[in-house]
């Protein structure tokens, strides 16, 4: 390819709007344009990065067997009412009509219409297991589209579902599916981390998340320093600490602390820090109001607290009228003496002792209060967001557990595998006749890859102050030529035409720089657009029968051979 027949439309200005470093680039370079907020067109040079990474993810599915189908991106009501998701969606579920008055909605997901496609399709045990996927736009109608492609209303998605007889089976597909995502992110250049996610809101089976570190991710994982234990935060189990609770040391009383609410101004006037204090939540159970209590530098984790029988889902906190009824004070004075109301406390709440916590009444708190001898022993449980520093929580089955500790990765999530069960296959009808000839529902598997996102991610994650650095394997080509002088010796011309047609026959993707412009804007574009490998020649070079090579990933420069080039290309290629 010519720049001088290809739409290279780089822009030296920093958009005002563009937050993000990656997503900045990606418009200066002229791989996406802003049609409206949450949607982007592809532009020539990114869409051949788009159609890059496609191609791998669909070379690795194709690889374990997976059959390709296309689902239409419109579907109908009807298959959305049978799943229960209709309503379960809300607002981002985009809903229209046709001109015959039928509802339909622009699909923010795919299970339901591969499941409606498989179940008129399988039949039979004997056809299990068997793997579907398609690459497809999803729809979410965000109510505030941010972080450029990151959180979007508009998405390219690779959605894949499993079918199989049993859970074993599925658990098989599924494992696979974890190796084979492995292999597509490595493959597409990117660091990444395989981090334990929740699932209860589909199957409560087991579930992944595939993260690229970066500091613009809106997501956070707990990693362990030292066996690469990643979980999402939301989902890392937090341990109680080591050790047996300390006996009481002192007398409880009670303390004034006019105008104090906060846990942070309430440890500066008493002196103290907020990991001596407890802070008592109250929030709505499934029979009525519950106290969660957490140590002051903690924070409750809604994922933990609704799996609690006792904790209505979603979980949501009382309204402070209905906290002065429960607890006779405003929220920044309750505290779990005396209330006549179940009490759940985190696991190192309950292992303090002469703890400073609130007194049930406006400006005033407990100091030195003791569990069992100033109040009851509580329910105990894992409520709170795990915090750095924290133990791994992983045990290899033989020792107590990783002496590690973890850290917090600020990363996005491009991809996620999960158990479905039965969830979609029974509420679909999605059944096939056993070996005794029963009808049972097939068990499933969901898998997705985000892949505008994966690229977006990406380009987070590999650039500098130049522009993207592709990795190599979704760079838009492998190689620019970048002739000084071309308009101006017909030596520089003749040579630049014999390399592009020599890498060209080699099966090498080349981009010709053939503009009439300064050598400076011509490098500063390719280093823009992030092309892996640049070669540069002029008359100085061709006196010295060398060509100028420079990696674009890793900065080396050197000269090579002009009759050595190819070859030499061809070796770094692996080809």
């Amino acid at each position: 390819m010519r720049t001088s027949g290809f739409l290279l439309s780089t822009n030296r200005e920093t958009p005002a709007d563009a937050e993000l470093a990656g997503y900045r680039l990606m418009l200066r370079a002229g791989l996406v344009r802003r049609l409206a907020a949450g949607m982007h067109a592809w532009l020539p040079l990114g869409l051949r990065v788009l159609r890059k990474a496609e191609n791998l993810i669909r070379e690795e599915m194709d690889r374990i067997g997976a059959q390709e189908v296309l689902v239409p991106a419109i579907q109908p009501a009807e298959l959305w009412l049978e799943s229960g998701r209709w309503e379960q969606f809300g607002p981002e579920l985009l809903r229209l009509r046709d001109r015959h008055n039928r509802e339909f909605c622009l699909a923010p997901a795919h299970e339901e219409a591969i499941t409606g496609l498989v179940r008129h399709e399988i039949k039979s045990y004997r056809q299990l297991p068997a793997s579907f996927y398609q690459i497809q736009t999803v729809f979410r109608d965000e109510i505030r589209p941010r972080s450029g492609m990151l959180r979007a209303r508009e998405s390219l998605v690779k959605t894949a579902c499993s079918f199989h007889r049993d859970p074993v089976s599925m658990r098989q597909t599924y494992d696979t599916m974890l190796q084979t995502y492995s292999r597509i992110f490595t493959g597409l250049g990117l660091e990444f981390l395989v981090a334990v996610a929740d699932n209860r809101v589909v199957s409560g089976g087991a579930s992944h998340e595939f993260h690229v570190p970066a500091d613009a991710g809106e997501d956070t994982v707990a990693v362990c320093s030292r066996c690469r234990y990643a979980a999402n935060a939301e989902s890392a189990p937090a341990l109680p600490p080591i050790g047996r609770r300390p006996l009481p040391g002192a007398a409880m009383e009670t303390v004034e602390t006019p105008d104090q609410r906060s846990i942070d101004e309430v440890s500066r006037y008493l002196g103290t820090v907020p990991h001596r204090m407890l802070k008592t939540l109250l929030v709505r159970g499934s029979g009525g109001i519950i106290a969660l209590v957490l140590r002051g530098d903690h924070e409750v984790n809604a994922i933990k607290a609704e799996k609690l029988p006792l904790v209505a889902k979603p979980l949501v906190f009382v309204t402070p009228e209905e906290v002065r009824m429960a607890a006779g004070c405003s929220a920044g004075s309750v505290g779990p003496v005396g209330l006549d109301i179940p009490v759940i406390a985190d696991e190192s709440a309950i292992r303090l002792a002469d703890f400073i916590c609130g007194a049930n009444q406006d400006g005033a708190h407990l100091r030195n209060v003791n569990w069992g001898r100033d109040l009851p022993e509580p329910l105990v449980a894992d409520i709170r967001n795990v915090v750095e520093g924290d133990p791994c929580p992983r045990s290899d089955g033989r020792t107590a557990a990783c002496d590690g500790q973890l850290h917090l990765q600020r990363s996005i999530e491009v991809g996620q595998v999960f158990e479905l069960g039965t969830r979609y296959s029974a509420a679909l009808g999605a059944t096939c006749l056993d070996e005794s000839g029963n009808t049972a529902a097939m068990t499933m598997g969901c898998y997705e890859i985000g892949i505008s996102r994966t690229l977006a991610a990406a380009a987070e994650q590999h650039h500098d102050a130049g522009g993207i650095a592709w990795p190599q394997a979704i760079a838009p080509f492998t190689v620019c030529v970048v002739p000084v002088g071309l308009h101006r010796s017909g030596r520089v011309r003749a040579a630049a035409e014999r390399l592009y047609s020599d890498l060209s026959d080699a099966g090498i993707e080349v981009l010709l720089d053939d503009r009439d412009e300064r050598p400076g804007v011509m490098f500063a574009d390719m280093d823009l657009i992030g092309i892996t490998h640049r070669v540069v020649l002029g008359e100085r070079s061709l006196d010295q029968g060398t060509v100028e090579y420079r990696s674009r990933r890793t900065g080396e420069t050197r000269d090579i051979p002009l009759a050595e080039i190819v070859p030499t290309l061809r070796a770094l290629l692996g080809s």
